[in-house]
């Protein structure tokens, strides 16, 4: 991926989470952008997000994007210059639940061998 791409990804992560935390405050108690996938065109933004909650208040959250995208961008388009502002498309970000399935898989393991107490804590002689 080139240079220019990454930043941009940075740029845009962080002045939507800015946006969110001042425009939306009530919304955006709950959500938490973690990346920015631009296109190298810079054409389309792919924006992920996590929520804190349950299945609805993801719901709730994703009906709010549906609904302020546009606004989003446009008040984006104030705070960055760009030759072209990307669309955004924006999508719940699941790897964090992935990941604590895939911890709790392999605690259910319970591999023979395996000490609950770490390496080096025991006495020495």
């Amino acid at each position: 991926m080139p240079q220019r791409v990454v930043r941009v990804n940075e740029l845009i992560k962080r002045e939507i989470s800015e946006i969110l935390h001042t425009r939306y405050q009530s919304e955006s108690v709950y959500i938490t952008v973690t990346a920015v996938d631009t296109a190298a065109d810079l054409r389309r933004a792919d924006v992920f997000y996590s929520v804190l909650g349950d299945e609805e208040r993801a719901l709730a959250v994703d009906g709010f994007f549906q609904a302020s995208s546009a606004d989003i961008r446009r008040m984006l388009a104030r705070r960055i210059v760009l030759k072209y502002l990307p669309e955004l498309h924006f999508h719940e970000d699941d790897s964090i639940a992935r990941g604590i399935r895939l911890n709790k898989l392999l605690d259910d393991l319970g591999l023979p061998g395996e000490s609950e107490e770490p390496p080096g804590d025991g006495e020495s002689t």
